[in-house]
């Protein structure tokens, strides 16, 4: 069974992201003095007193809010109410008791959900006390806390427990592949995600730049387990105006860094832009699995060399992806969406291929003899033997007589005999020179 689930829950600019990484102790969710900043769910694992919940932070309830990213927050945090086991509701004790906080209690009665009123920003004694305005809601003993100093958290953390209701311990995540859907602003990376989850999980508009923070969401397909990773549209610096957007270009960074499969989301009718070589660039330098999704391609008109040309194109502009296959899709009809789970899982498994060490070794020998290694001065690279050192990128280590005389083009040939032999699909490959006498 699943972790309980825990979800923070309130009207906008109550501190509610603040809660959240103090509970989670990380800065996880966005935290700026503005309301509406979080839009999206954003989960992570806490544990307190032995117990292990869900967490979920959410946009603010505007329950009047009936269209923009207000109406579609308040959407997302309904979502989350009905995955929850238990409610946080935060209010602003500094602000006091206003009609909206009685609406969103209103509300949440109507769920049959364990509710905790949490008090927040409850910095001294005298604020402490202000608290108990909040039985009015009718949702029992506010708990005052300060999110922003942690006083009162422990306080909130053990009455929380109490509610939890008896779960078995998550199974290990550890066997899922971890799958970061990344590309520029704009492309379908939240209506991707959406159509391969099934359900309305990222916030989708046509408005660049929409999901700020990263989302997982876990899913099973035929016996594999998935766990998707909507991230933040990364967009030029000298286009980042605001700091939200600079938390959420760290986060994808990050999203990138934790994943073990990058789905790159290139827009069919524009194909690859300089931006697109930059974050495709991070994440093969980051040493992870790559499938490259031309999304949008219902909008564009096809001949019986198309599929081709656009190819062509993409090899040539992300020459260093060669290794990556090319997916074309429709993240809007669903054209060859599912094609991903099954390739995927096969990136993730040349991504964590470890070959003999013997056969690795008759390849190589194989290899230098068909085409020398190169010479310097009168002096010529030995390559002696190779061991992989690690998985996720496969890497090797090759015992030389002397490092810089390995030329990047016949370290390129090395490469090309090693795929050929044995695959590695989708995932880059990393060498190591290590001199032998």
């Amino acid at each position: 069974m699943a972790n309980a689930v825990v979800a923070i829950v309130g009207r906008p600019n109550v501190g509610k992201s603040a809660l959240f990484n103090r509970i989670v102790g990380a800065r996880i969710a966005i935290v700026e003095g503005e309301p509406g900043v979080t839009r999206d769910r954003i989960y992570a694992q806490s544990e307190w007193d032995g117990r292990t919940f869900t967490l979920i932070d959410t946009g603010g309830i505007d329950l009047g809010a009936e269209e923009g990213f207000f109406a579609l927050a308040r959407r997302q945090a309904e979502i989350a109410v009905e995955e929850a086991d238990v409610v946080l509701l935060v209010v602003d004790v500094r602000a006091g008791l206003v009609p909206a906080d009685l609406e969103v209690a209103e509300a949440l009665r109507r769920s049959n959900k364990p509710v905790l009123v949490v008090a927040n920003k409850a910095d001294d004694g005298n604020l402490a006390l202000a608290a108990s305005e909040f039985f009015a809601l009718g949702l029992g003993e506010p708990i005052p806390v300060s999110a922003e100093h942690g006083r009162g958290i422990a306080d909130l953390l053990d009455r929380l427990v109490v509610h939890l209701p008896s779960v078995a311990a998550e199974e290990d995540a550890g066997d899922d592949i971890r799958i970061a859907v990344i590309g520029r602003p704009n492309v379908g990376k939240s209506l991707l995600v959406n159509r391969l989850v099934g359900e309305e999980r990222s916030i989708v508009t046509d408005v660049p730049g929409t999901t700020r923070d990263a989302i997982d969401t876990r899913i099973e397909r035929d016996g594999v387990r998935f766990t998707f990773i909507d991230t933040a549209g990364i967009r030029r610096k000298n286009r980042i105006q605001h700091a939200v957007e600079r938390y959420s270009v760290v986060r994808t960074l990050r999203a990138i860094d934790r994943s073990d499969v990058c789905l790159m989301l290139l827009d069919a009718t524009e194909l690859v832009t300089e931006q697109d070589k930059r974050i495709a660039g991070y994440a093969h330098e980051a040493g992870k699995a790559m499938v490259l999704v031309v999304n949008k391609w219902d909008l564009i008109e096809k001949d019986a060399t198309t599929i081709n040309r656009y190819e062509e194109t993409i090899r040539e502009q992300l020459g260093f992806l060669l290794y990556a296959p090319i997916l074309f899709i429709s993240a809007k009809t669903g054209q060859r969406v599912q094609n991903i789970f099954e390739l995927a899982a096969y990136v993730a498994d040349q991504h964590a291929l470890r070959v003999p060490t013997g056969r690795l070794n008759e390849v190589l020998h194989e290899a230098t003899f068909r085409r020398q290694p190169p010479t310097d001065k009168g002096r010529r690279l030995k390559i002696f033997y190779a061991t992989q050192s690690g998985v996720k990128p496969p890497t090797f280590v090759l015992f030389v007589n002397e490092p810089k005389l390995m030329h990047y083009s016949y370290l390129r040939y090395i490469e090309n005999q090693l795929r050929e032999s044995f695959g590695f699909v989708g995932t880059p490959i990393v060498f190591r020179m290590r001199k032998r006498d």
